[in-house]
């Protein structure tokens, strides 16, 4: 265990990046671009006969550091077969090109890591 212990307060696993994380929610660019490709996932995910309102904003929106951001959110869900829905979710999505922005509208610089809250639809 002291191996561990010595390992884990070095500088080993230290990433350096003008992207800090917090605990307070926040309201960037980035974390924009985040829930927008948040929500073009889900569309993508439930299909064209699911018609999907989404707020201007996100309710919440964290960044973990290093580029990795957490949304919270919620849509208004309506199909042909159901009444209309609010559900709230929970999206994890990381920027892979670090401090290089240029790519940021691209979705396929962008990584899902975890989406929760829409499980039952």
């Amino acid at each position: 265990m002291p191996f561990v212990y010595k390992v884990v307060q070095s500088d080993l696993f230290l990433v350096d990046s003008k992207d800090q994380g917090g605990q307070n929610s926040i309201s960037t660019p980035l974390t924009a671009l985040a829930y927008m490709h948040c929500n073009n996932h889900i569309k993508s995910k439930l299909g064209p006969d699911v018609s999907i309102g989404f707020p201007e904003k996100p309710l919440n929106a964290w960044s973990l550091g290093n580029y990795q951001y957490v949304i919270n959110a919620e849509i208004d869900i309506t199909s042909a077969t159901a009444s209309p829905v609010a559900k709230k979710y929970v999206c994890r999505i990381n920027y892979k090109n670090g401090d290089n922005e240029e790519g940021s509208l691209d979705f396929a610089n962008w990584s899902i890591e975890g989406l929760s809250g829409l499980d039952s639809i």
